[in-house]
């Protein structure tokens, strides 16, 4: 083994080492605060160095967790191996860095940020996960030069950089932040790029943390052949030679540069190279206009098409999913034509049955009223939000039916109903008990962030409420009905709509008052129903008991008098933990914090739920919903401006034009 890790050692050092700016290898800086030999917290951070080599490599070659209890004791260490490595290398480096990072590279340093070639390890006496991290940050550099073309070749640089980490800040799977590219800058000489972020990051913050790191390429590394900048959150490099072990994840042309003017030919040649170069460029000239031709005519035939059939194009844009297409006269024999028996429940835009096809198989059926709100492109959003969704916690579609007037869509059978049918139900309430309301809240929480960070797209719900939370037979929760939700862009984060669609209780104040949403509403959303599953009653019940306050109100009140354990359902008597329901309530006020800034993200809120070392910020005053006698409601602090719009008291999903 000894013999395989200084064989490692040698071949990067032939490889990088004579390249780079010497720097002793590993990279590493030592962070401050000092320890004792033989202390409680040599004793935490040798268990968290056994545990991350134990733990090493999980999927996508990651792991973070930490020993102690803070403040003085508790120790937060995590490794993120290089994206292409194999779990060997990964695992032997990891074990290299564990074994020599206290005792040769920092002895009794509270903490440290190591870098090899192949993965970054760190450890702390201060919580850092989940959070973009830029010191220590390091810089080295090829010691060549580029000889030809310098401004070209760090232009090219720079480019293939920004794209190698929108590459890797968009990965698809949870946590695998990693890319690679190669662009060729003359025909000898092809440039390699690597950018890659540690997994406890969110997608935008990997690609704020990115964004910096190539930012700082042209302070330390124009004109060379070679370069990195290494955070402890993330790194970019590249070089002039393949330094990785994967293909190429993409390639990317070097930038159009003028043709370099050749040297006047003989006198002889002159006549022979003019009729050359018309015998080449007359044909490619003919090729590109009956190209353009053939293009204009494709695309005037595609729009005509469209406008003959604006219906079928419906159907069209759901090619993906031609295949969970079912026949209608299937689901009105599945559903015994749809009768009273089979009824399950009336969502925001239409009734919900029960069916069972002809294999047995039972399905919820969710009919859209003919005087629904949700036309075409509402069942269009949903059919094809949904189809590319895959998540526990997410309701699974198995198909749709669009014929004529009819829009149907076709789930996965959820036996237990949704929460409401146990949260605001004497009967149901005795069903959940602490763990069970606890394992609900951690599920909405990682479907949300499935939805915010992990998934394909970015969606935002709008419309999250107990109605809309499903529980399977194991008391799961799956988050259902997407006919409200909005794609944005992976690098943008809130939008803007005149149509405020969604249930008052639930809404933000910035939406339900200006249109504007983003990932913090659904946070706000989140909230709220942490707090009713708390406490068993709906937001606005506090109001119906004559307490002339809804569930925000009352939850900070007894917060602020040091009493938050008033807010829990009496039924569930003594039988919770103190700890997690305190904790519960923390996190819900922060997510209802009137500023949308303040408000965490979904990555945080899942840390904070199931890690107690992070330290959670105390919570402001959150954005009171009074309502008055005439069923208006007023949003805002004691410091903003109040206005008025009017309440649905059934709280059913509304939909409205706000002016603006």
């Amino acid at each position: 083994m000894l013999n395989f890790l200084t064989f490692l050692f040698f071949l990067n050092f032939l490889t990088h080492g004579n390249a780079q700016t010497p720097v002793p290898y590993p990279y590493r800086s030592c962070l401050s605060g000092n320890f004792t030999h033989n202390s409680t917290y040599q004793s935490n951070l040798n268990l968290l160095f056994s545990n991350l080599s134990t733990n090493g490599p999980p999927r996508n070659r990651f792991f973070n967790t930490s020993i102690g209890r803070p403040p003085n004791d508790a120790v937060y260490g995590l490794f993120q191996c290089r994206g292409d490595v194999t779990d060997a290398v990964c695992r032997t480096f990891l074990a290299t860095a564990t074994r020599d990072a206290e005792r040769l590279y920092c002895p009794l340093r509270k903490g440290a940020v190591i870098w090899y070639d192949e993965i970054i390890f760190r450890y702390s006496d201060q919580p850092f996960f989940s959070t973009v991290s830029s010191n220590p940050s390091m810089q080295l550099q090829n010691t060549g030069d580029i000889d030809v073309d310098k401004a070209r070749f760090n232009q090219l640089v720079m480019s293939t950089l920004r794209a190698t980490a929108a590459q890797a800040a968009n990965a698809s799977l949870v946590g695998n932040f990693f890319a690679t590219q190669m662009a060729n800058f003359t025909e000898d000489l092809t440039l390699y790029t690597l950018a890659q972020c540690t997994g406890d990051l969110s997608n935008t913050d990997c690609e704020g943390c990115l964004r910096q790191a190539t930012n700082s390429i042209p302070s330390c590394c124009s004109n060379k052949r070679g370069g990195r900048v290494l955070l402890p959150s993330c790194y970019v490099r590249y070089e002039v030679y393949m330094f990785y072990e994967l293909t190429p994840t993409n390639s990317v042309p070097p930038p159009a540069t003028p043709p370099l003017l050749p040297s006047s030919p003989p006198p002889g040649e002159r006549r022979s190279s003019t009729v050359l170069i018309v015998a080449i460029v007359a044909p490619i000239t003919v090729s590109i206009l009956l190209f353009v031709v053939g293009c204009c005519f494709l695309r005037l035939r595609a729009k005509n098409r469209y406008s003959a059939a604006k219906e079928d194009s419906v159907v069209n844009e759901m090619t993906t999913v031609e295949s969970l297409q079912f026949d209608f006269k299937t689901i009105e024999a599945a559903t015994n034509k749809f009768s009273e028996e089979n009824r399950l429940g009336e969502g925001g835009f239409g009734a919900v049955f029960k069916g069972r096809l002809e294999n047995g198989q039972e399905i919820a059926v969710k009919r859209l009223s003919r005087g629904s709100l949700q036309g075409s492109e509402e069942f269009k959003n949903e059919v094809m939000l949904v189809a590319k969704l895959q998540h526990r916690n997410l309701v699974r579609l198995l198909g749709f039916c669009l014929e004529g007037e009819e829009k149907i869509l076709i789930y996965e059978y959820i036996p237990n109903k949704s929460l409401d049918f146990f949260l605001f139900d004497l009967e149901g309430q005795r069903q959940l008990d602490w763990l069970k309301r606890y394992k609900i809240i951690n599920g909405i929480a990682r479907g949300i962030l499935y939805l915010h960070e992990d998934s394909r797209l970015r969606i935002i719900h709008r419309d999250l409420k107990a109605s809309n939370i499903l529980l399977d037979k194991d008391m799961n929760a799956k988050i259902s009905d997407f006919g409200m939700a909005r794609i944005i862009q992976m690098d943008q984060t809130q939008g803007n709509t005149n149509r405020i669609v969604g249930t008052y209780g639930y809404m933000s104040p910035e939406y339900a008052m200006h249109g504007n949403f983003s990932m913090k509403s659904d946070v706000y959303s989140f909230g709220v129903l942490v707090l009713e599953i708390l406490s068993g009653k709906k937001n606005n019940t506090f109001y119906l008991l004559d307490l002339a306050e809804d569930i925000l109100t009352y939850a900070w009140k007894l917060w602020k008098d040091g009493t938050p354990l008033e807010l829990l359902d009496p039924m569930l008597r003594d039988n919770y933990s103190r700890n997690e329901v305190v904790r519960c309530i923390h996190i819900a006020l922060l997510c209802v914090q009137e500023d949308p800034n303040s408000r965490p993200s979904m990555a945080s809120i899942v840390l904070m739920l199931n890690s107690y070392s992070v330290t959670l910020p105390l919570p402001e005053q959150p954005a009171f919903f009074m309502r008055s006698k005439d069923n208006h409601i007023t949003m805002g602090s004691d410091h903003s401006t109040n206005k008025s719009i009017q309440f649905s008291v059934n709280e059913t999903s509304i939909s409205e034009l706000h002016p603006r």
